[in-house]
């Protein structure tokens, strides 16, 4: 493998600096550089690319412990911590965001806090890689998940120029492939429920219309591979700019 002699990697998550993923996550990337770790105080999950612009910014050393590792808990979104902790390291050259709780599949790379610390890493000059792993009854088994983080980064920290990639494991991985974003329609519902107080309140939720195809994220984590999702920033529809370019405008 070929890196800078000394890589400086920034680890950040959107669950937030108390979540066993972002020091699971933490410990893996010793193995490929010089670690810094700037998380998120409280969960902000699904918090999207949301940044903080109608008031200060503070981070403080962090109450949990990692291991040879300096972290710090900002009061703000993931995509504030990748900026804050990208002054405060002053050189880095990777952006780290998971292991998030959960997965980041398909539509829900919209509103993921995860991949928009990645995305926010690409935005600064960074290569931006976002993990994510599905959530069951218990804590995700680390242990398991490990020998394909660190195949996973290996491969994707040696590619070149700012790289944006989305990377998603299935509980037991079989193996590692390449995917597109999976895009499917979802039925979406409002479910009104009563706290203990008599007040109400709602819950939003989704059921998908129609399967995952096959190549895709979705797919890949279903059949029980990791998925590495190539991205990019611009969001323009190509097809749909040149159709339109050919009529004339008035």
């Amino acid at each position: 493998m070929y890196y800078k002699i000394v890589m400086k990697i920034l680890v950040t998550n959107d669950d937030g600096i108390y979540s066993p993923g972002i020091a699971a996550l933490a410990k893996m990337a010793r193995k490929f550089g010089e670690v810094q770790v700037v998380a998120p105080d409280v969960e902000q999950s699904s918090m999207g690319h949301a940044i903080t612009h109608s008031r200060p910014l503070s981070y403080r050393k962090s109450p949990i412990h990692f291991e040879g590792i300096e972290a710090f808990r900002v009061n703000g979104t993931p995509a504030d911590c990748v900026a804050l902790g990208a002054h405060i390291n002053n050189i880095t050259d990777v952006v780290l965001s998971g292991i998030n709780m959960g997965p980041n599949l398909g539509n829900s790379m919209w509103h993921s806090g995860t991949l928009a610390a990645a995305k926010q890493a690409v935005l600064l000059g960074m290569k931006g890689i976002a993990i994510s792993t599905p959530v069951g009854k218990s804590e995700p088994d680390f242990g398991a998940l490990e020998p394909y983080v660190e195949r996973t980064l290996d491969l994707l920290l040696g590619t070149s120029g700012l790289c944006l990639f989305n990377v998603n494991l299935p509980p037991r991985p079989k193996g590692i492939k390449w995917t597109r974003q999976s895009v499917r329609f979802y039925d979406g519902k409002i479910v009104p429920g009563m706290d203990p107080m008599g007040r109400k309140h709602y819950w939003f939720t989704i059921t998908p219309l129609e399967p995952a195809e096959p190549g895709t994220d979705r797919w890949a984590v279903e059949n029980d591979y990791v998925s590495i999702t190539p991205l990019r920033l611009d969001l323009t529809n190509e097809e749909e700019l040149a159709k339109n370019q050919q009529k004339q405008l008035v």
